[in-house]
Order: C-alpha cells, then sequence, then structure tokens
C-alpha cells in the first residue's frame, strides 16, 4: 500500500471514534475485572479481535516488510503491557483517577517527543495539551474518587499513560504503520493477545458466565479493539502523534456522556466546563493554523470587481 496525502479532518473524525469506543469501553471492563483475571480478560479480548480482523482479510498478512512486522509487535508489546499494568492497577484505584492519571499521557506524549526524537510542537498544540489535561481533571473532580487512592497503583498507571505516550510517537512515526496500516493493526492485536495470553493459560482461561457478560465482552472485542485500533492505525496516518493524542484525550468526555444517558447521572457545572475545555482543546489541533489569525473571522476587504 502507497503512502498517502495526509487528510486531517478524516483522521479526527477517526480519532473521536477511537476516543469514543475507548472511552465507552472504560467502565464496562471496570466491572468485567471483578468477575475475571485481568489476563484472561485482555487475552480473549484482544484475541477475539485480531482473529475478527483476520477474518475479514486473510491475506493482508502476506508479503509484509521487515519493517512492517517489527512496528507491529513494537507497538504491540508497548500498548499490551501498558494496558495490563493499567488494568492491574484498576483493582486499586477509582475509575475516574485511573483516567486521570493515564490521560496524562496527552502531556506526556509532547514532551517525549521533544527529548526522543526532536519533534517540535506549535505553542498552540501545547495550549491544546494543557487545556485537555485540565478538562480531564475537571471531570475526575466532578466525579469524585471514590475512594482511597493507592500509591503504587497510580505510579503503575502513570507507567501506563508513558508507554501509551510511546506507542503514541512509534504509530506516528513509523513507515511501515502508515503504509500497512490494516496489517499493523492486525499484528498488533495478535501480539496483545499472546502475551497475555501466556499470563493466562498457567491457571486456565476463565470466560465469561453470563449473556451480559458475553456481551460486554463482544463490544470490548469488536467496537473498542477492532474498530478502534483500526481507526486509530489509519487516523494516526493522518494526524501527527501530539495533535492525535489531544483528540483521543477526550475519551473523559464520552464516559461522563455515558454515565448520564445510561445510569442518569446528573449535568453538573463540572461536567460542562470539563466538556467545553475538551471541545476548545480538539478545535485548537483540528482547525487551520489561518483560523486562529487576527482578523480571520472579521470583516474582509470588499471583493475587487
Amino acid at each position: 500500500m502507497a503512502l498517502v496525502a495526509p487528510r486531517p479532518l478524516l483522521g479526527a473524525v477517526l480519532l473521536l471514534f477511537v476516543s469514543a469506543a475507548w472511552g465507552s469501553a472504560f467502565p464496562l471492563m471496570k466491572d468485567l475485572i471483578a468477575r475475571m483475571p485481568v489476563a484472561d480478560l485482555l487475552a480473549e479480548r484482544y484475541g477475539v479481535a485480531a482473529l475478527v480482523l483476520l477474518a475479514l482479510r486473510p491475506r493482508c498478512l502476506r508479503g509484509l516488510t521487515e519493517d512492517t512486522w517489527r512496528a507491529g509487535l513494537v507497538l504491540g508489546l508497548l500498548f499490551g503491557v501498558g494496558q495490563t499494568a493499567q488494568a492491574v492497577a484498576l483493582h486499586d484505584l477509582p475509575s475516574s483517577v485511573s483516567g486521570f492519571a493515564v490521560g496524562s499521557y496527552v502531556v506526556i506524549t509532547p514532551v517525549l517527543g521533544l527529548a526522543l526524537l526532536g519533534t517540535r510542537v506549535s505553542g498552540r498544540v501545547w495550549a491544546a495539551a494543557a487545556l485537555a489535561l485540565f478538562a480531564m481533571a475537571v471531570f475526575a473532580l466532578s466525579r469524585g474518587t471514590g475512594g482511597a487512592v493507592s500509591l503504587s497503583a497510580l505510579a503503575v498507571t502513570l507507567l501506563s499513560a508513558v508507554l501509551y505516550a510511546v506507542h503514541t510517537l512509534v504509530l506516528g512515526a513509523s513507515a511501515g504503520a502508515r503504509r500497512d496500516a490494516y496489517a499493523v493493526t492486525v499484528i498488533q492485536l495478535g501480539t496483545i493477545a499472546v502475551m497475555t495470553g501466556l499470563l493466562a493459560v498457567p491457571d486456565g482461561l476463565t470466560l465469561p458466565e453470563t449473556p451480559v457478560d458475553w456481551a460486554v465482552l463482544g463490544h470490548l472485542s469488536i467496537v473498542a479493539c477492532a474498530l478502534g485500533f483500526l481507526a486509530r492505525s489509519y487516523g494516526q496516518v493522518h494526524v501527527p502523534p501530539v495533535p492525535a493524542a489531544v483528540i483521543l484525550s477526550t475519551q473523559p468526555l464520552w464516559v461522563t456522556a455515558l454515565a448520564v444517558v445510561v445510569h442518569g447521572e446528573p449535568l453538573t457545572a463540572g461536567v460542562f466546563l470539563g466538556g467545553g475545555l475538551t471541545a476548545l482543546a480538539v478545535l485548537l489541533v483540528v482547525l487551520p493554523r489561518e483560523a486562529f489569525r487576527p482578523g480571520r473571522w472579521g470583516r474582509g476587504p470588499a471583493p475587487s470587481r
């Protein structure tokens, strides 16, 4: 597959879908790991996702370059370790605290990009990253901590945020990932499934026990993993890593929206403030630079005849 010209709007839409899919999965996973071992749930979730995508395009792994295979394996290891660490720590952290700690990767990404790759970020994008992080803090405070905070679990979750930031940078910098987005997605998912499966096999594989839990696993596997990872791989073909991290940081907004619609939680001032800040952060990275120039929205000169 040849490299394509960037289409930022398409990339932003795909990444917003990813954020919504992952945001909807967060509370579902929090609930399901209370009844299933973490490694078992992750192995089944990512294994089903990889098999679904492979079944749709069974020839997608043929003729791949070494660069593509290496990119997929590295990306799978980075995300798999981060996801496992986050899920384990979630046992000892309230969802709001875990979500905020993981979301800090929106600021970690540009810092690591500058330190490791020398990637310079505009002031507008730095402002968007800071706004996104502040919005996540507002969402976390508006939902309450919901219990004691374990410092060790918080440290593990922050490590996950660092791994997610590195994953975002590698996905954006890899030519193999940009060229063979579908194949890299399958390799990523398969790598995570194998890694977590090795942890799950010694104690036997625990399956969901109720139809509701099977439905949750189906959502986590197909919507959040198969479609979510695929949309992210294609989305980052069109959007650089740091703006991509800002767009993906809208997850708390989707989690809160789900809580309001499904569970009837009230719309508080904090929800509106967090939502407004999140929308502003996304606009800062999505709208073209010309949109922020003085006089852009003012009355322009009269057209010549």
